[in-house]
């Protein structure tokens, strides 16, 4: 049995993923802290698509036992892709004052990706299949005095997975990047500023077609490339005056 592991199970978009994926016969690994939780959304998965489906701890900042969690994961067959759904948000403000603050959002957002994918990276690499599919942000695109630590993070983030892709392509891995604009969760609740909110399964779907299309990089909903596009182009002594 082959499975795909979802890291950060509970999020929304990461069960919007779960969902998707087991609707189309996919079989699951879910990955996360809360098992009792992950446990009740894999029962309900399994039923409604008729597709194995395990909930199995994970910490992504337990960077020492992200090899046991591979090789739990290992023990209910192989696996066929990964997808990182987790993020922190964190508080901009409080990350200006507080190094504590600043670490734990490039820590959750950076390093702990790196940890866990480092190892998914040589197991797929050694498989010589597999995909590997990271969740950044449209916010890694420019730095924004607003949430330019959550973007320093996720803009490391997409770089690299730039270079694992170029890395893996020989050995018939595929890595997708993607870049979700503003999405309606938990993670982004009562944040100001926000306009051309997506719902999770819009952004479910279309990271499913772009595994299934071997994208290397899309953003979501696909309009937001055009606007990031614009925001990267503004020149810098326009854009260090522009409140964002």
């Amino acid at each position: 049995m082959s499975n795909v592991v979802i890291l950060g199970a509970l999020s929304g978009i990461a069960s919007a993923v779960a969902y998707k994926f087991a609707e189309e016969g996919h079989n699951l690994l879910l990955a996360g802290r809360n098992v009792d939780m992950m446990e009740n959304m894999a029962s309900d998965i399994s039923i409604r698509f008729n597709v194995q489906v395990k909930a199995l701890f994970f910490d992504a900042m337990e960077f020492t036992r992200h090899e046991e969690f591979l090789k739990n994961c290992l023990q209910f067959g192989e696996i066929k892709g990964v997808i990182l759904c987790y993020g922190y948000l964190g508080d901009q403000k409080k990350a200006q004052l507080c190094f504590e603050e600043a670490r734990h959002i490039i820590d959750t957002n950076y390093t702990s990706c790196v940890s866990i994918l480092h190892l998914l990276a040589n197991y797929f690499e050694k498989k010589q299949s597999g995909f590997i599919c990271g969740i950044t942000s449209v916010a890694g695109d420019r730095g924004r005095q607003s949430n330019y630590m959550y973007g320093a993070s996720k803009g490391a983030f997409s770089i690299y997975l730039q270079g694992l892709r170029n890395r893996l392509s020989p050995y018939g891995v595929h890595v997708i990047t993607v870049k979700p604009g503003f999405v309606d969760t938990k993670m982004t609740y009562g944040q100001e500023g926000m306009f051309l909110v997506a719902s999770p399964q819009k952004v479910a779907r279309d990271i499913y077609l772009g595994i299934q299309k071997s994208k290397n990089i899309i953003y979501t909903p696909f309009f937001w490339k055009w606007i990031m596009l614009i925001i990267k182009n503004i020149p810098e002594v326009v854009f260090k005056k522009m409140k964002l």
